[in-house]
């Protein structure tokens, strides 16, 4: 699963990977996860779901759903970075600590990367929480926001 978007999107989302949901659309975020994710572009951000791209960072399914491996990132990383080197997009917002981890060679956590400044060969990256995690912890919405301020104000700049 490539991706879906905007070619000329100022706003890129990366996810870990696809899950059952977006395993049988094709489609990325789809799913439960999905539908937040697109609320928050809808709803929070006042713009489309085209108008930005959706990717992540493994393009199939893990077995069980469960995070990628070493060798299953290696194999798609390369992929992920020549979509970001195209798109060339103003900001990048890391949902979820598979896709922090991966696009910033580190591996903090998430409450040590959110807030932070922080950028994939200079194009600003903000880690926020993933959508799947705000469901089960809808308390972290509010530092969500906070974090998708930040990518709207990076989007916004000339």
């Amino acid at each position: 699963m490539p991706g879906e978007g905007a070619p000329r999107a100022d706003v890129v989302f990366v996810g870990e990977g696809p899950g059952a949901d977006e395993d049988a659309s094709g489609r990325p975020f789809v799913g439960k996860a999905g539908r937040l994710l697109t609320d928050i572009i809808t709803k929070g951000m006042q713009r489309e779901r085209e108008s930005v791209f959706i990717a992540n960072v493994v393009k199939c399914r893990p077995p069980g759903n469960r995070n990628p491996t070493p060798d299953e990132t290696a194999a798609c990383i390369g992929y992920l970075h020549r979509q970001l080197e195209i798109l060339s997009p103003k900001v990048v917002c890391a949902l979820g600590k598979v896709s922090a981890h991966h696009l910033l060679g580190t591996d903090l956590s998430m409450t040590r990367l959110r807030g932070g400044s922080h950028a994939w060969r200079s194009i600003p990256v903000v880690p926020t929480w993933h959508p799947a995690y705000l469901l089960r912890n809808p308390g972290a919405k509010r530092q969500t926001w906070e974090d998708i301020q930040r990518v709207m104000e990076i989007a916004a700049r000339p």
